[in-house]
């Protein structure tokens, strides 16, 4: 039996979701794998394309990270003997000294843990977390200002090349 290539698998490699919201928000810092405890329904939702996570956030109760807030939205076909709950609590799972140091950064440095993106890793779905602090308003604001200025610049750079 030969080994389906990347092509045959279809939705099964890359990215799922991405937050591209908490780039916005937040300065991210240091960022985390984890994966995520899941039931089947959902797993059979993110392969058909389901998943948001643009509203989520994750917390740590009696020293587990749980996902708050992450929407997938369940199949028409799922089960009927299965409850379907589309904003479901999911444990993240990460080693106990990755979880230590998330904890004391929190509680010791006002940081918030932000689920970033989720994405196929084999036939594991992880999600990458981040250390965040939020940014103001005048933060934000110098931020897009640079990315104007990088747009702009590149837009210059473009045009003088295809003249000479």
């Amino acid at each position: 039996m030969s080994k389906k290539s990347a092509k045959d698998k279809g939705n099964s490699t890359g990215t799922i979701a991405l937050n591209k919201r908490a780039r916005h928000e937040y300065h991210l810092e240091d960022r985390y794998e984890a994966g995520l405890a899941l039931q089947g329904w959902e797993l059979k939702a993110i392969r058909a394309g389901r998943a948001n996570i643009g509203e989520s956030y994750a917390i740590i109760r009696n020293g587990e990270l749980f996902l708050f807030g992450a929407q997938i939205t369940p199949l028409i076909q799922a089960s009927t003997h299965v409850v379907a709950d589309a904003h479901r609590t999911r444990k993240l799972l990460l080693h106990r000294r990755e979880i230590d140091t998330l904890v004391g950064r929190v509680q010791r440095d006002g940081y918030t843990v932000v689920p970033t993106a989720l994405y196929w890793k084999g036939n594991k779905i992880k999600a990458e977390i981040a250390l965040a602090k939020g940014k103001q308003k005048h933060d934000k604001r110098d931020a897009e200002r640079d990315r104007d200025w990088a747009r702009d610049k590149q837009r210059v750079m473009r045009r003088h090349n295809k003249d000479a």
